[in-house]
């Protein structure tokens, strides 16, 4: 059986061609952001875990998509209004730049959240 790594490393190399620099770019920050997340496929898309659900993002035809819900999404509203395609999916069209300093507060942000949340629980 494959590792988490090995599994989105397979993922990004059977993308589109056009599509794999962005997932390698958001796979980038989301590992700078977050070194100690678990890394593996859910729902067939790259996932990451950080005491709990992280972001998961994906390759389609026309777009990336970068899955980011909770607090991050309400304190960054302007910056993703025009990326932004449903309550928790920001949208990038293929050969397009990804906003990678917003994409790194969002997921710092989140990681943020994660560990105060697992705190308060502990």
């Amino acid at each position: 059986m494959k590792t988490g790594r090995e599994q989105v490393d397979a993922y990004i190399a059977a993308a589109a061609p056009k599509a794999r620099p962005m997932l390698r770019q958001l796979r980038q920050v989301i590992r700078s952001c977050a070194p100690k997340a678990t890394e593996r496929l859910s729902y067939q898309m790259p996932y990451y875990a950080h005491f709990g659900r992280l972001v998961y993002f994906s390759a389609f035809t026309h777009h990336i998509s970068l899955f980011v819900w909770g607090r991050p999404m309400k304190v960054y509203a302007k910056q993703v209004a025009k990326y932004k395609a449903g309550k928790a999916t920001l949208k990038f069209p293929i050969g397009t730049k990804v906003p990678l300093p917003l994409v790194k507060k969002l997921i710092s942000m989140r990681v943020r959240d994660n560990e105060a949340a697992a705190a308060k629980k502990s």
